[in-house]
């Protein structure tokens, strides 16, 4: 059993207070209602409560304010979903303004989190997702129009719906922006930020640098003491590094993407690991099955039955990573069409094998480095006044 040498402090999150500091990673066809809604139910299921912050598919804030059908889809929550968690990612401080109205008019989400995180080069070239903050004005304004556009659009007397913002360290390691990004987001009325402790250049490749983590909650916490929480993502594939993150870099909470893939239970193990509780058992094989059963009910109540089960294909991998499943019954999971198929087909697997150790570890994808494609002058001046993202660099991205 592992758990923490010490009982952790609530996260709050604006009006939220978290009994667990652990927050969902948005990542892009996984972290739809289907998947938060597993992962509540499982955290129920094995601590008794749902503690943690669970954050919807990225949406783009031009999409969402020109309600197109797939985005205003995205944006589906469970009935007893709460707090609602929408992440919009933009490159524009007009959209943002109205995106976010629209959020707080409608009433459609509890709680706004921007992404500067994505770096792939088709956003960046544009000068959209991570190359953004380097931009410090634009960063600042668009950070400043999605609050103001939350309280404009507040009716009287609403609950307060809290912005945050999660960034990464810089563009490479030649260009850090991620402590400038941390102070002018508080500055502009975030209520908590997130590092991704990689660069643009590290893509998802090599280690995450928590030291940047520490730095950015020294940095935070010079500047506005302890108003403003700071959490750190990145590398978290299992409870103990969670705990070890948070006592090596003093972050106030964990935002947790890849290593949960397969793993929609992990949270459970967070919660435990990091408040000092014990921690549940891991599933074995038969329990695995009944979970990837239930995700796809989820998903086929979500999305209908057909696109269900080609969504739930792409998890099959990640579920049976390290378990004994033939290559034939891989082959069939991961072209199966109907929920009675996949009934079947997990109906053969052997129940009573405990979950393997070299199941953990890192998951999803890692890639390489590489240059950042940026658009020409980008790095020029970091101040610069009328700084805008090129057009095109507000498209559907995957998150950082």
């Amino acid at each position: 059993m592992t758990t923490a040498t010490t009982t952790q402090p609530k996260l709050r999150i604006g009006r939220f207070e978290l009994d667990s500091p652990v927050v969902l990673a948005p990542m892009a066809g996984v972290t739809n209602v289907a998947f938060r809604s597993l992962c509540r139910e499982l955290e129920r299921a094995r601590t008794g409560t749902v503690a943690g912050l669970y954050v919807c598919e990225m949406v783009t804030a031009r999409a969402l304010v020109e309600r197109h059908p797939v985005t205003m889809h995205m944006t589906t929550f469970a009935p007893d979903e709460d707090p609602r968690s929408l992440q919009l990612y933009t490159v524009d401080a007009k959209w943002t303004y109205e995106a976010a109205r629209m959020i707080a008019e409608e009433g459609l989400a509890d709680h706004l989190d921007m992404n500067f995180g994505c770096p792939v080069p088709k956003v960046t070239r544009r000068g959209g997702g991570s190359a953004l903050p380097y931009k410090r004005n634009l960063f600042a304004s668009i950070v400043d129009a999605a609050v103001r556009g939350i309280a404009d659009g507040s009716p009287a007397g609403a609950p307060e719906i809290p912005v945050t913002v999660k960034f990464r360290v810089g563009i490479d390691d030649e260009h850090h922006t991620h402590l400038d990004a941390g102070r002018i987001a508080a500055e502009q009325g975030a209520v908590a930020v997130a590092l991704h402790a990689r660069t643009a250049a590290q893509r998802y490749s090599g280690q995450a640098d928590w030291d940047e983590i520490t730095r950015l909650k020294d940095h935070v916490h010079h500047h506005f003491g302890d108003t403003i929480p700071v959490l750190g993502n990145g590398d978290i594939f299992a409870a103990e590094d969670a705990v070890t993150m948070m006592e090596r870099t003093g972050c106030d909470g964990v935002v947790v993407g890849r290593g949960c893939l397969g793993r929609p239970w992990l949270f459970s193990e967070l919660s435990a690991a990091i408040n000092g509780t014990p921690m549940p058992t891991p599933p074995h094989l038969g329990e695995v099955t009944e979970i990837m059963y239930r995700h796809g009910e989820l998903l086929a109540a979500h999305h209908g039955e057909d696109k269900g089960m080609r969504e739930i294909r792409k998890h099959v991998a990640w579920y049976l990573r390290g378990f004994p499943a033939g290559g034939e019954l891989r082959t069939r999971l991961a072209t199966v069409k109907t929920l009675a198929d996949l009934r079947a087909l997990l109906d053969t697997l052997p129940r009573d094998v405990p979950f393997p150790k070299d199941a953990e570890g890192p998951r999803g994808r890692q890639g390489t480095p590489g240059k950042v494609v940026l658009p020409e002058g980008w790095l020029d001046d970091p101040w610069e006044s009328d700084a805008a993202a090129m057009p095109g660099a507000e498209e559907e991205t995957s998150g950082g």
